[in-house]
């Protein structure tokens, strides 16, 4: 025995402890945050997307918005990761807001929707833009909001 089982034990613990609320976090950022604001724009006639979507997504045929979910959760952690390079106070709120709208939005347009058959970037129109930029950023704000709440309780 090395007499480092310890400290490896400690820092798995650490990362683990790190990684379930973050993931937790984004996961239910989709449902508190990025999900209200897809409401706001449809009720605004800016996206015909509807909120909590149920349609059936493949290859699992889980619902979209669990789907979205999931990611959001990946998502998540990948914001935690980040999270401490963001600066403090209220640019660490902005950081948080462009990382999910520039980021998460990002991927979907140039990476995601070619791996669907979609065209990139919402084909290029300015309202499918705006929704990408918009529910995506509230995303980023509601994940680092629920991540402090988590790390508070």
């Amino acid at each position: 025995m090395n007499g480092t089982g310890g400290v490896e034990q400690s820092a798995e613990r650490s990362f683990i402890t790190r990684i379930i609320p973050a993931f937790a976090a984004g996961f239910a950022a989709v449902f508190l945050f990025h999900q209200p604001m897809l409401a706001l724009l449809h009720a605004l006639g800016i996206t015909g997307a509807s909120p909590y979507a149920m349609r059936p997504i493949p290859p699992l045929g889980v619902p979209q918005v669990v789907s979205q979910a999931f990611w959001g959760g990946v998502w998540g952690v990948i914001l935690s990761l980040v999270a401490p390079l963001f600066p403090r106070g209220v640019g660490y709120w902005v950081a948080a807001i462009l990382f999910g709208a520039v980021v998460l939005s990002l991927v979907a347009w140039f990476v995601v929707a070619p791996l669907k058959g979609l065209p990139m970037a919402g084909g290029g129109h300015p309202a499918a833009i705006a929704t990408g930029l918009l529910v995506n950023g509230a995303w980023g704000f509601g994940t680092v909001l629920l991540l402090q709440a988590f790390r508070r309780a």
